[in-house]
């Protein structure tokens, strides 16, 4: 193993320039957002933006009436999927659950990748 020593100050620099191009990496994958119709959620956000029961979900989901994919014993649903359930009146839920259910993942994304980098 070969040891390579330099001062601290180069230290701060070279790890402020990697933060730097870090942070202007996320930034511009927020400006370049995915069409929100293709956006992943998972069966505890769906319920808690909807206001349903895991039951009722998981109804929808032994019927048919939803598309969904299973990881691990995790459900995750398309964004178009939950607005096609509003449409066909499957929950009875007006359109500002849906952009709240957008919002609320948006933020949680943010929060999950901020933590991954203090790690």
């Amino acid at each position: 193993m070969e040891i390579i020593t330099f001062e601290s100050k180069a230290y701060k620099e070279l790890d402020n320039k990697i933060t730097a191009i870090a942070n202007y990496i996320f930034n511009h994958l927020d400006e370049n957002k995915t069409d929100e119709d293709e956006i992943w959620v998972d069966s505890y956000e769906v319920c808690t933006f909807l206001k349903i029961s895991d039951r009722t979900l998981q109804r929808l989901r032994a019927a048919g009436m939803i598309s969904y994919s299973d990881i691990k014993g995790h459900y995750f649903y398309k964004i178009k999927e939950v607005k096609r359930m509003l449409e066909e009146r499957l929950i009875k839920r007006d359109k500002e659950c849906i952009n709240e259910l957008i919002t609320n993942h948006q933020q949680y994304v943010k929060e999950r990748r901020n933590t991954k980098q203090d790690k």
